[in-house]
C-alpha cells in the first residue's frame, strides 16, 4: 500500500502535493505497483499459473487432510429438527446410521495419507510398489465408494465449519447453503480488510492534523491567558512563572537526553576503526596547517624583501596570487578542522 501522507505536509510543500498526486492517481496502484507496465501482462499470466498451481496443492491437501480425519464409525444422527423435515431420500440415507466400516476400508483410511503427502517421497520406489500391490492398496477400486462417502463427509463437515464461521448469526439447519458463496465470503473479507485498513490510517493521520492544530489553538490560548494574568495578578504571575521555569526545566532535561541519546548513536555508528582514522586524518590536516602557516611566514617575508625592489613588480604580483591561494586552503583546512571536531 502507498504510505498516506499528512494534508499538512501536502499543503506545506505544494509541488510535493503535486508530484504525490500524480504518483497516487496516474503511476502507480493502490497496492504500490506501476500502472503502465510492459511486463504487466506477462506477470499477469504467471501470476495465474501459480494460482492454478495453489489451487492444485489446495486441493491436495484438503484431500489428505479429508482422508486423514474420516470418521471410521459413522455416529448416530441426533433427531432432525422442525425445519429439516423436507430432506430428500439421499440424505435421509446419508443420515441413517450405518454399521462399522470394514477393516479394509479403515486400512485404507490409515495409509492413504502418508503416501499421498508430499513427505512420500522418501518412500523408497521398491517399497511404495509393494504397498500398492498388496492390500488394501490392491483393493482400492473395490472399496472407492465408501472410501468417497467418507470423504465427501469430512469435507462436509469441515466446509459447514467454515460456513459456521463466516455466517455466525445464521441458523445453523441452513448452514449448508452457505457452503458454495464461501470463496466470495472470503475475497469480499480481504477486500474489505484491505479497504478498513487504508481508511483507519487515513483517518488516524487526519486524527493527527486535528490534534496538532488543537494543541496550537490550546498553546495560543495558554499564553493569551498567562498574559492576562500577569498583568493582574502579581503572586499568580509569579507561580506561573515558577510552572513555566519548571515547564522549561523539563525541556532541558529532555534535551540533554536527547543529545545523550545522539551521541550514544554516534558512539554506535562511528566504530573504534573509523575514530583512528578520524583521528589520523585530523593530525594529517593539522601538520599541513602548521606546513601552511610557516610558508606564509615565509611568503610574507620574502614579499617584505620585494617591497622595496620596484623592478619586481611581477615577482611580487605572483607572490600576491599564491598568498591569496595559501590563504584559501588555510580556509579549507580549517573548515575540516571544524568538521572533525564537531564530529
Amino acid at each position: 500500500m502507498i504510505p498516506p501522507v499528512e494534508d499538512s505536509v501536502l499543503q506545506d510543500n505544494p509541488e510535493f502535493a503535486a508530484l504525490y498526486t500524480t504518483l497516487t492517481s496516474v503511476i502507480l496502484n493502490p497496492d504500490g505497483s506501476t500502472r503502465k507496465d510492459p511486463a504487466a501482462k506477462k506477470r499477469a499470466a504467471v501470476k495465474k499459473q501459480l494460482d492454478g498451481y495453489r489451487l492444485k496443492a489446495a486441493k491436495e491437501h484438503l484431500l489428505i487432510n479429508a482422508i486423514a480425519t474420516a470418521t471410521p464409525k459413522a455416529e448416530t444422527p441426533k433427531p432432525a429438527a422442525p425445519t429439516l423435515r423436507r430432506t430428500t431420500r439421499s440424505q435421509q440415507a446419508q443420515l441413517a446410521p450405518s454399521p462399522e466400516l470394514p477393516q479394509p476400508l479403515l486400512d485404507l483410511l490409515l495409509l492413504l495419507p502418508p503416501i499421498l503427502s508430499p513427505s512420500s517421497s522418501s518412500i523408497p520406489p521398491d517399497q511404495v510398489t509393494l504397498l500398492l500391490t498388496s492390500p488394501p492398496l490392491s483393493q482400492l477400486p473395490q472399496h472407492l465408494p465408501a472410501l468417497a462417502s467418507a470423504v465427501s463427509t469430512s469435507l462436509h463437515a469441515s466446509a459447514v465449519q467454515l460456513a459456521r464461521i463466516a455466517n455466525p448469526q445464521t441458523n445453523p439447519s441452513f448452514l449448508h447453503r452457505a457452503i458454495p458463496s464461501l470463496p466470495a465470503q472470503a475475497s469480499t473479507l480481504q477486500d474489505t480488510l484491505a479497504s478498513r485498513k487504508a481508511n483507519l490510517t487515513r483517518s488516524r493521520l487526519a486524527s493527527a492534523t486535528s490534534v496538532s492544530l488543537l494543541l496550537d489553538a490550546q498553546i495560543i490560548v495558554i499564553a493569551k491567558l498567562l498574559k492576562s494574568l500577569e498583568a493582574k495578578h502579581g503572586p499568580v504571575a509569579r507561580s506561573l512563572e515558577y510552572r513555566i521555569t519548571e515547564v522549561a526545566l523539563e525541556a532541558e532535561e529532555q534535551r540533554l537526553k536527547n543529545a545523550l541519546g545522539l551521541v550514544q548513536a554516534r558512539k554506535e555508528v562511528y566504530t573504534p576503526e573509523a575514530i583512528r582514522a578520524l583521528r589520523g586524518y585530523g593530525n594529517h590536516l593539522r601538520d599541513a596547517k602548521a606546513r601552511l602557516g610557516e610558508r606564509v611566514n615565509h611568503l610574507r617575508a620574502e614579499l617584505e624583501e620585494y617591497a622595496a625592489d620596484k623592478g619586481k613588480e611581477k615577482v611580487m604580483r605572483e607572490m600576491g596570487r599564491v598568498y591569496k591561494d595559501m590563504g584559501r586552503q588555510v580556509e579549507e583546512v580549517r573548515g575540516d578542522l571544524e568538521r572533525l571536531g564537531r564530529a
